[in-house]
């Protein structure tokens, strides 16, 4: 996409804007959020082609307030001005006419203040028939089945009290299997915003080594406790379970949350374990849908002590604290785990005898109040011995704490945290991310 044409998707934001402007008048205020995406999506299966496509869509998300009333429209947009204000003008004669209708809101709270912000990430994509020829060229030979997002995502806030906040950038993101037989596969995944062939390859090969493991005869070892390393891909999947519902300030005061016994009983992670939320380092934007600038970092948990909460703006109204940038779900959208000083060079010795565990996957909590928490091993989860991958393993079930296996049980933590865009596409491709390091634990329970 050209310069020209990425411009013109903030321009139409700003001329809708505008209109709004001339449509409120005394008493009556507006908060508008956009969202834009133009990106390439192509399917990959045996290691060819199987359905490319482009996806254009543009929304507008307005909010008409009107003192402690309000209610919101949501309007695709069709990039043609005089439609999309035609459009507009009508939504907004509706809302006049329904908010005045409406009970006021107790704990209705936007960013009335003002702050600007824009955020343009100049540099462009390779275009996406050179990426994919370039992964279909390294997995040659190999039966790939996967897919190839990337393109521009955009998104804006602004308000009738002047704020302006604008957030563009161009991401790619490659999930992909190599698949064997039956349930035995490696996945593999690639992401970024600097598209390089070099990575690409080197991944690639490191996938082919996997492969060979899976190909050898299946392993099976019985219930119990094990050591273990998960991947970072497998703490990104533990962390995705413990934010819903465990990092927000509502969770905290319902008591809900899983982190309940760092609230009740003082329980602790390894003093190794640090997370955050890191909106500095991500492509997630640094505001949210009410107008709040969100900061570069806030502290959840410092030194395995319980350092902070995502605070929400209804949130913060109803508990009487200050909101800092969380959405209205208060999930992290940008989470971060420090690293530790194990090499991956050195994972497999350190793990000495135990299980390799690559993916994780239908994770679910067994016990919320305790942070106990059950999902099954996926892929290309292996068994080792002395320091050497023997052989693939059958499909296991765990049954585990987070206190326990980032506390308790905690060995180390490699030294490299490792970037993974989330691979959601459900409406709209997601601004999502985690950088998690990898992690050796002592002692995982395994119940089937």
């Amino acid at each position: 996409m050209s310069a020209a044409a990425r411009g013109q998707m903030r321009a139409h934001f700003e001329a809708l804007a505008e209109i709004l402007d001339g449509e409120a008048g005394t008493g009556q205020d507006w908060t508008a959020w956009f969202d834009g995406e133009d990106s390439d999506f192509v399917r990959l299966n045996r290691g060819r082609v199987r359905q490319p496509g482009t996806v254009w869509q543009r929304t507008l998300h307005v909010r008409w307030i009107e003192g402690a009333r309000h209610a919101t429209v949501e309007l695709d947009l069709s990039g043609e001005l005089e439609a999309d204000v035609a459009s507009l003008r009508a939504e907004v004669a509706r809302l006049k006419e329904r908010v005045p209708q409406l009970p006021e809101d107790p704990h209705l709270l936007w960013n009335t203040e003002g702050g600007d912000s824009s955020n343009v990430d100049p540099a462009a994509l390779v275009p996406a028939e050179e990426a994919v020829e370039q992964v279909v060229r390294a997995a040659q030979g190999l039966d790939l089945v996967g897919i190839y997002a990337a393109g521009t995502q955009a998104c804006g806030f602004a308000s009738s009290r002047g704020q302006r906040c604008w957030d563009e950038g161009r991401t790619f993101h490659l999930d992909w299997c190599l698949y064997h037989q039956a349930d035995k596969a490696v996945k593999s995944s690639y992401a970024g915003t600097r598209w390089s062939e070099a990575e690409l390859e080197q991944r690639m090969a490191a996938a082919r080594e996997r492969l060979e493991v899976v190909r050898r005869p299946v392993k099976t070892v019985p219930p119990g406790e094990y050591r273990v390393y998960l991947s970072p891909a497998a703490v990104a999947e533990l962390m995705g379970t413990l934010s819903y519902g465990g990092f927000g300030l509502k969770s905290h005061e319902t008591r809900t949350t899983a982190l309940l016994p760092m609230l009740t009983k003082g329980a602790r992670f390894d003093p190794r374990v640090s997370i955050w939320e890191d909106t500095g380092r991500a492509p997630s934007p640094a505001f949210q849908s009410e107008g709040f600038l969100r900061p570069e970092r806030v502290p959840l948990i410092s030194e395995g002590a319980l350092a902070g909460t995502l605070v929400s703006p209804r949130s913060a109204r109803e508990y009487g604290v200050q909101p800092n940038g969380a959405g209205g779900w208060e999930l992290p959208e940008a989470l971060a785990m420090g690293g530790g000083d194990l090499d991956e060079d050195d994972v497999l010795d350190t793990l000495g005898t135990g299980i390799w565990v690559s993916n994780l996957w239908y994770l679910n909590y067994s016990d919320r109040s305790a942070g106990r928490v059950t999902g099954m091993t996926r892929f290309a989860t292996c068994w080792v011995e002395d320091g050497e991958v023997v052989a693939p393993l059958s499909v296991m079930r765990f049954d585990e704490t987070f206190f326990r296996l980032f506390g308790s049980e905690l060995v180390g933590l490699t030294r490299e945290p490792e970037l993974q865009l989330s691979a959601n596409t459900y409406f709209r491709r997601s601004f999502s991310s985690t950088r998690v390091p990898g992690v050796v634990v002592a002692n995982m329970r395994f119940t089937l």
